[in-house]
């Protein structure tokens, strides 16, 4: 039993659930005040006098989810994702999710990675949840050390880079290199999409001259040894520099057991994967709606889907992220005829709860576990606990004293199938249309508020806050305290 001071009448309290975290679960009532955890009691005790309590027995409280990679209203080339921050942001709360962080990816040459953060900056301010932001560079040249620093100054502690997209968010070699050595300078965090260009381009090319590039052939163009390729030699360049790095979606397990290695070595390096590539193979290019499955890298052969999941349950993946990017079937089926010039990616951010819940449950029974604590605690330490650890979200990530009041009732027995048409993403569609998952949230408190329950969705307005990261590696080895001393006064 963990108790600080319980208030005489607080503003909330949620009684009797299972309050699961990562490192462990308790039967407990969870109080909070002022937007702050304040207390959590034995369920053994008389429930705390509030003004609104909410029964949770019977079912799991969660911390609210962090999905550490969502696009919002990104410009890709003549594309923009059709969403805002405040769709997004709802639809974040819809699905359990209560931060996310997005990226300030400069939209073409003339904006900076200063500029394009802070044009992000200014457009959360639209946002339900809170939001927090990793700056991207594509190319070099010797504003960027300054830059850097005043992202860091910012909270804006992580840069992502992409290894292909050649012409467009690449970066090459010296810019990864000369990116990293900042970021160990800085205590930062470097994220990067692993994909081998120059075999990305070589096959997409031979592809196109045989006339076998439409999308049915996506997962053709784009092959297993192109991402692993990739990881190899970020790898090297992130050992050379000392240097964490962030592998987003991986989809192989050969990507994921080189990262495996890798910190086997001491190297410090994470793996995320992506709902879509828990569930789906690449049997959906030959499906009625391809393009409703365009993203990058593809989906993989059924082996491969297998082999990620047997990682994902096992613990040798660290986080799963949505990788949510809200376009419509319009856009998508402007060019099918040409992946080259059709936009990729997928809506998820909604999802990502019951996806991942319902693969990992699945994962965890093939292993023959049959724990269901520990069932819930592992998806808690890949929905909210890891991505809040990794990405150094003080406040986040954990159901305790001072802890920032967000907070999911979910019900991991309950299972709905996906309308793709009734979502709140702001699109028309979802990869997952017509699947049965379990696992949803009941009650979704952001900040102290509830914002989702049994009488449906309240919006809060664009209360959500920019949430400044702690440096990476002072974060993780606790230097810089989980709960900054704004969160705990009056505690």
């Amino acid at each position: 039993m963990t108790v600080e001071r319980v208030p005489d009448v607080a503003d909330l309290v949620i009684s009797g659930g299972l309050v699961v975290n990562a490192t462990g679960s308790q039967h407990a009532h969870v109080v909070v005040n002022g937007g702050r955890i304040a207390a959590v009691v034995d369920a053994g005790e008389p429930v705390p006098a509030a003004s609104r309590v909410v029964d949770a027995t019977g079912r799991a409280v969660i911390p609210g989810g962090i999905d550490g990679h969502c696009h919002v209203a990104q410009i890709t080339g003549r594309f923009r994702t059709l969403d805002d921050y405040g769709v997004t942001s709802m639809a974040a709360l819809w699905g359990g999710t209560t931060t996310i962080l997005d990226f300030g990816i400069p939209r073409d040459s003339t904006e900076t990675p200063l500029e394009a953060a802070r044009n992000k900056l200014a457009l959360a301010a639209e946002s339900r949840c809170d939001v927090a932001l990793h700056g991207s560079v594509i190319e070099w040249d010797e504003t960027v050390p300054a830059q850097l620093e005043e992202l860091a100054a910012l909270g804006i502690r992580s840069v992502k880079m992409y290894m292909t997209n050649r012409g467009t968010t690449m970066a090459d070699n010296d810019t990864v290199l000369k990116v990293m050595r900042e970021m160990v300078r800085l205590d930062g965090l470097t994220y990067i999409h692993a994909e081998h260009d120059a075999i990305i381009a070589a096959c997409t090319q031979t592809h196109a001259e045989t006339g076998e590039i439409g999308i049915e052939h996506l997962h053709e163009t784009r092959p297993e040894l192109a991402e692993e390729a990739s990881v190899r030699e970020v790898l090297a360049l992130a050992e050379y520099t000392g240097a964490p790095v962030y592998f987003v979606h991986q989809s192989t397990p050969g990507a994921v057991d080189l990262v495996a290695e890798a910190r086997a070595r001491g190297i410090a390096a994470y793996s995320e994967t992506c709902p879509h590539y828990l569930v789906l193979d690449d049997g959906v290019y030959s499906a009625q709606f391809p393009e409703w499955y365009a993203c990058c890298p593809p989906m993989r052969s059924p082996e491969t889907v297998a082999a990620v999941l047997e990682r994902f349950a096992e613990g040798s993946v660290h986080t799963v992220s949505s990788d949510h990017s809200c376009y419509d079937l319009t856009q998508k089926r402007e060019r099918t005829d040409d992946i080259r010039q059709m936009p990729h990616g997928l809506p998820g951010v909604e999802t990502r709860m019951p996806v991942a819940f319902t693969a990992l449950a699945e994962g965890w029974e093939a292993q023959g576990a049959h724990d269901g604590a520990g069932l819930l605690e592992r998806f808690v330490e890949l929905f909210t606990a890891g991505p809040a650890r990794i990405n150094a979200l003080p406040g986040k990530g954990a159901i305790a004293p001072g802890y920032d009041a967000d907070l999911v009732v979910f019900d991991p027995a309950e299972a709905r199938t996906v309308d793709g048409e009734g979502l709140h993403m702001g699109t028309d569609f979802s990869p997952f249309h017509g699947r049965q998952l379990r696992g949803w949230p009941k009650t979704v408190v952001a900040g102290g508020l509830v914002v989702l329950d049994g009488d449906g969705f309240h919006d809060p307005g664009p209360v959500g806050r920019f949430v400044p990261r702690a440096g990476h590696r002072a974060f993780q080895t606790g230097a810089y305290m989980a709960v900054s001393p704004s969160l705990t006064e009056g505690h």
